[in-house]
């Protein structure tokens, strides 16, 4: 989880269901340098358990999810000491738990239910849609 990230990335090609050619551009960091975007897909288990919108950033060494992403998509994102929560705010449900490690919050999306990746799919596999 990154409250900085403007967009969901990872630089993992093999987390993508398929890839689509972008018009490249860049992705700038803290230190000041750059990586290339090489594609924008989705992540997942399937078209309907995934994560849309998500950068592939050549040489990316992680994979992290856009708290403002998340929020766009009607839900709300807690943080405390030891864990944060996702909880969509039009059910109450919630829909992402991760701990703390050191000072980055981590989430292992692979280990949640399927019925709680909602927040951040797609809900329909007709890829014409």
């Amino acid at each position: 989880m990154d409250s900085i990230c403007s967009m969901h990335m990872t630089g993992e090609k093999s987390n993508f269901l398929s890839l689509i050619a972008s018009d490249g551009g860049n992705v700038a960091f803290e230190n000041s340098k750059s990586r290339t975007i090489i594609d924008i897909s989705k992540i997942g288990e399937s078209l309907s358990h995934s994560i849309d919108n998500v950068y592939l950033v050549d040489g990316l060494q992680h994979n992290l999810l856009s708290v403002s992403q998340l929020c766009d998509k009607d839900n709300l994102v807690v943080f405390s000491a030891k864990q944060y929560l996702v909880v969509n705010v039009n059910t109450g449900d919630i829909v992402l738990r991760g701990k703390r490690h050191k000072n980055v919050y981590k989430v292992c999306i692979s280990s949640l239910p399927q019925n709680n990746l909602t927040c951040l799919s797609a809900l329909n596999d007709d890829v014409m849609l």
